[in-house]
């Protein structure tokens, strides 16, 4: 499994960012898909994950109502889009696959690719 993450970048607090994820060696119609992020000092958090049916999408309480996870099988790509944006969302996202969300709500990721940058400062 490869991913290719991109479309991360310094954003003001309040402002948007749109994460793309190009997936290969694997079909998003098979396979569920996600990200996750980590931060120095902090614990890696499960963001989002989406089914491969696409009928099931988990995000992380802290980042409910202000992002939106999709995707595009023909693409084989997964996006992520990042709304009212806030210092603490400042991490390095990683695309992920498979995701497993537990029933705590909690998501895990089989394979990873080498993440993004969102730094979220004024």
């Amino acid at each position: 499994l490869q991913f290719v993450e991109s479309g991360g970048g310094l954003v003001q607090p309040g402002g948007s960012l749109r994460l793309s994820c190009a997936a290969s060696g694997f079909t998003l119609n098979v396979y569920s898909i996600g990200w996750f992020r980590q931060s120095p000092g902090k614990e890696r958090e499960g963001v989002s994950c989406i089914s491969s049916s696409g009928s099931s999408i988990h995000f992380a309480d802290s980042v409910k109502g202000r992002f939106t996870i999709s995707k595009d099988n023909a693409k084989n790509t997964v996006y992520l889009q990042m709304d009212t944006l806030k210092p603490e969302d400042t991490a390095v996202y990683y695309c992920g696959a498979p995701c497993k969300v537990s029933a705590g709500n909690e998501m895990t990721f089989g394979s990873w690719g080498q993440g993004t940058q969102v730094t979220v400062s004024s």
